[in-house]
């Protein structure tokens, strides 16, 4: 049966709707006026009605037959009913021109320094994002159709979806019976050898006959679960890692609780410290190699200084960081979120000891609302449809608790007071802290379209570090571009081996690759130390000092 078309607005309907919107406009700008001078205004408003004016005319003069439309690229009016009815398009195109110019107005105002301007941008984005008519179900066509196909079915759907959101306090991006951590997920053979008050450590089970006398282990960030690098076996970077021959050990972080209140920045150190030495000892190894991810990169790099302060440096052979920032004065739209009502309020949500790890995952989608947000309310709350299985949305929504007072340092000491890489400003159990004496080599591995830490934010770590450096620039950002097995064949990575004082230095005399950054990795930790053992005894989990505990993941990473 055909489908009702709705009514085209007449003459009086597009008139007041262009009156209201350029009201509104005309309302914003005169909010602006304060901080910007009167010429400034009426050249915006200028602007504005200019633009209003000449969709108004593509509107009422029909563009000849032959002419040919642009291909739209914003995905969230790709459905061809928002072109095929004249309401819908002006709604779309309405919408477009007034987001644009909200935010040149941002970009426009004069008398406010870069960091307001930068917040009243991104706070201007996502408002901009919210408004936008594909999140209402009155002003979408694809859900007046959805609507009038089910009978109202997909809105009974999508409430439902809604309100399961609101029960356990968390948006809902796929389908969560599709996984199950240790059967699809975090799968690969291991056993835990170790458990602390912080950590478990996990030895993975080789493959290979031979592996690399200097082992590895692989420090996660705290925020999140470990398994983002083991999700399913064919993205797996330490199944990868393992049948590279080379001998891996994992850090899963206990998700904090109510006695772990008083756990601070030492006790991370003092726990990688820890595990460094766990592993030379059962393995009677003179040094280890290490990796940090995002801020159990930032918590290596103290480490490294921790270490070689104490004249004990040559306990780690390397140390790779995965999208590690150790200066933050570029850290990206993270910074929006450290103001002084923004901690006030995550102490208040602390009073336990420990910060609600839904909290944290809601802050991580606000930095990619249209993505993470808003694309969910459209489709499974007004379109009602399933959630489709994506293993890297399944982690990410798998949170973690933090401990308050040691994220509320973090935040203030790192983000807000960019303390690390002040000399001394900082200490570790009485050790003052100076990255520029670290001598370790270093792998530094940045992504280019990383929102979480910016590429040119983790270049930074290249001017603090002393020993010998190897950075490379993924393609993608702070997830896709780490977990990207070669198999896949997917986006590229720069390099670039000759001295550059910037990114963009690095970027212009860079060379492409296509693919994954692994192989390149594993070259260069092969060539510092190529040495090879034959797999037996301790190299095989449970059969040195340390007895088995339980089978990998283990059971801190189930743990809710």
């Amino acid at each position: 049966m055909t489908q009702p078309t709705p009514p085209i607005p007449d003459l009086a309907d597009l008139q007041h709707w262009t009156w209201l919107t350029g009201r509104a406009q005309q309302m914003m700008l005169e909010a602006g006026m304060p901080l910007a001078p009167p010429d400034s205004v009426a050249e915006q408003a200028r602007d504005f009605w200019t633009d209003y004016l000449n969709l108004w005319q593509r509107f009422t003069a029909p563009p000849s037959p032959e002419a040919e439309r642009p291909k739209e690229k914003d995905r969230r009016f790709a459905n061809p009913a928002w072109r095929a009815h004249p309401a819908f398009d002006w709604i779309r195109q309405s919408y477009a021109l007034i987001a644009d110019h909200m935010l040149r107005g941002v970009d426009a105002l004069e008398g406010v320094d870069d960091k307001t301007r930068a917040q009243l941008r991104f706070a201007t984005a996502g408002f901009v994002d919210a408004m936008s008519p594909s999140n209402f179900a009155l002003t979408n066509p694809e859900v007046i159709e959805k609507t009038i196909e089910t009978r109202g079915q997909n809105l009974l759907t999508g409430l439902n979806n809604m309100l399961a959101d609101i029960g356990k306090g968390q948006l809902t991006h796929t389908d969560g019976s599709a996984f199950e951590v240790g059967r699809n997920l975090a799968a690969t053979p291991g056993k835990v050898v170790k458990r602390a008050a912080l950590y478990e450590l996990i030895q993975y089970t080789p493959t290979t006959g031979q592996v690399l006398e200097t082992p590895l282990v692989i420090f996660p960030p705290w925020i999140n679960r470990f398994y983002i690098l083991d999700l399913s076996p064919e993205k797996s970077f330490i199944r990868w890692a393992v049948d590279q021959g080379i001998t891996v050990f994992m850090v899963s972080w206990k998700s904090a609780d109510a006695s772990m209140a008083d756990v601070m920045w030492d006790d991370y150190v003092a726990a990688q410290i820890e595990a460094v030495e766990t592993i030379r000892d059962l393995l009677t190894v003179r040094a280890v190699h290490t990796v940090g991810y995002c801020v159990a990169g930032t918590t290596l790099a103290a480490t490294l200084a921790v270490l070689q302060a104490r004249g004990e440096a040559e306990k780690v052979a390397s140390a790779t960081f995965l999208t590690a920032q150790v200066d933050f004065s570029r850290a990206g739209d993270l910074l929006h979120f450290v103001d002084d009502e923004q901690l006030k309020m995550i102490s208040a949500l602390s009073p336990q000891g420990f910060l609600d790890g839904r909290y944290l995952a809601a802050t991580f989608n606000l930095l990619r609302g249209r993505d993470l947000i808003w694309n969910y309310v459209t489709n499974n709350y007004l379109l009602g449809k399933e959630y489709a299985p994506f293993d890297l949305l399944h982690w990410n929504g798998d949170v973690t608790n933090l401990p308050a007072k040691w994220h509320l340092a973090y935040l203030t000491d790192l983000y807000r007071d960019n303390l690390l890489v002040q000399p001394g400003a900082m200490s570790v159990a009485g050790v003052p802290l100076d990255l520029t004496t670290v001598t370790t080599p270093a792998y530094i591995q940045a992504g280019r379209e990383d929102h979480i830490a910016p590429a040119d934010s983790v270049w930074k770590l290249t001017q603090q570090l002393r020993g010998p450096l190897r950075f490379v620039l993924a393609g993608s950002g702070h997830i896709a571009g780490v977990v990207n097995p070669p198999a896949a064949n997917k986006y590229q990575h720069w390099i670039n081996d000759a001295p550059a004082e910037s990114l963009e230095a690095f970027v212009a005399g860079a060379r492409e690759v296509k693919g994954s950054w692994w192989n390149d990795w594993a070259a260069w930790l092969r060539a510092l130390a190529p040495a090879e053992v034959a797999t037996a005894g301790a190299r095989r989990p449970g059969e040195g000092a340390l007895p088995a505990i339980e089978d990998a993941p283990g059971s801190y990473v189930r743990a809710r």
